[in-house]
């Protein structure tokens, strides 16, 4: 039963993403106000190096693919304390990313060839300036949102561009998890308490992200923020089980879709209904994908 209204609720983001992509006027849904944020003073956090859990064994509500609960070992790493802001890609557009090809991976020249793309999906120029296209209702670009709408490789080019790289899965499930003065496993990054309106922005109800830094209290205990909800993030790793991996209940769930073609997106969006957000909920999707509220943060390798 809790997998059947797991499924339920993911299927509510999908019919979401689905009525994204209406003509205008499109679907009008009652949006508030975007709840304001204060960015970190910190941009990025230090990740030490050395095991943690990750996973878990729980079988109430976890999938198969979320199982077993097994020790991970990592090297340190940096990672961004928060999604990368629209600000901040938009200076990735300014500054020529799309026309240059040396921050794109082979396959990511290939989708860039074949797309067109010159900016996240849904963005547009309307005199001058930058506007969004929500629900085929045009409003400006809000500069402080994290950017929504990119497929990997466009996050992998901006990572590129700014010097970084993605997290592996590994890496964010670490810095949104484990609590390294404890050395216990959480199961959201602010501990093991129900999501609130205050800790994050979930269950379809801003129809937008939140603002970068709207959520200090749900911090993990590496300093990280709004790790749950706001936007899926894109991570670089390919989809496959962990070590121990059990099919369950049937094996058409998990398990073949498992190999290279799919990336792994972790945290949930703003769409997610608080049922399926956890620290260890695996979702994934092809590469080029875009229609998805997907966004991410960068990491870089401690020196």
């Amino acid at each position: 039963f809790e997998m059947i209204i797991q499924h339920e609720y993911q299927h509510d983001e999908t019919l979401l993403a689905t009525l994204q992509l209406m003509a205008a006027p499109g679907y009008r849904p009652f949006v508030p106000p975007t709840r304001c944020g204060t960015p970190p003073a910190q941009a990025e956090v230090l990740v030490e190096g050395g095991p943690f859990v990750m996973g878990t064994d729980d079988r109430t509500v976890a999938y198969d693919n979320e199982r077993p609960a097994h020790v991970h070992e990592v090297p340190s790493f940096w990672i961004d304390t928060t999604p990368v802001s629209n600000a901040a890609y938009l200076r990735f557009i300014e500054a020529g990313g799309y026309k240059q090809p040396a921050y794109w991976s082979e396959k990511g020249r290939a989708w860039l060839a074949d797309s067109s793309a010159y900016a996240p999906q849904f963005w547009e120029q309307r005199n001058g300036a930058w506007a969004v296209d929500t629900y085929g209702w045009v409003a400006p670009l809000n500069p402080q949102q994290p950017v929504q709408h990119v497929c990997f490789y466009e996050a992998e080019a901006y990572a590129r561009w700014t010097g970084k790289r993605l997290p592996t899965e590994a890496e964010w499930e670490k810095a949104a998890s484990w609590d390294p003065v404890r050395r216990t496993k959480l199961v959201y990054p602010w501990g093991d308490e129900p999501p609130s309106a205050e800790r994050a922005n979930l269950d379809q109800l801003s129809f937008a992200p939140a603002e970068v830094g709207a959520y200090p209290r749900g911090v993990s205990p590496y300093g990280c923020q709004q790790m749950i909800g706001d936007v899926w993030e894109w991570v670089d790793t390919d989809f496959y089980g962990y070590p121990g991996f059990e099919a369950w209940p049937y094996r058409e769930y998990s398990e073949v879709f498992f190999g290279d073609e799919y990336k792994m997106l972790r945290g949930g969006s703003w769409a997610v209904r608080p049922g399926v957000t956890r620290t260890t909920f695996r979702n994934w999707d092809y590469p080029i994908r875009r229609q998805i509220f997907s966004g991410f943060r960068c990491a870089r390798n401690a020196a």
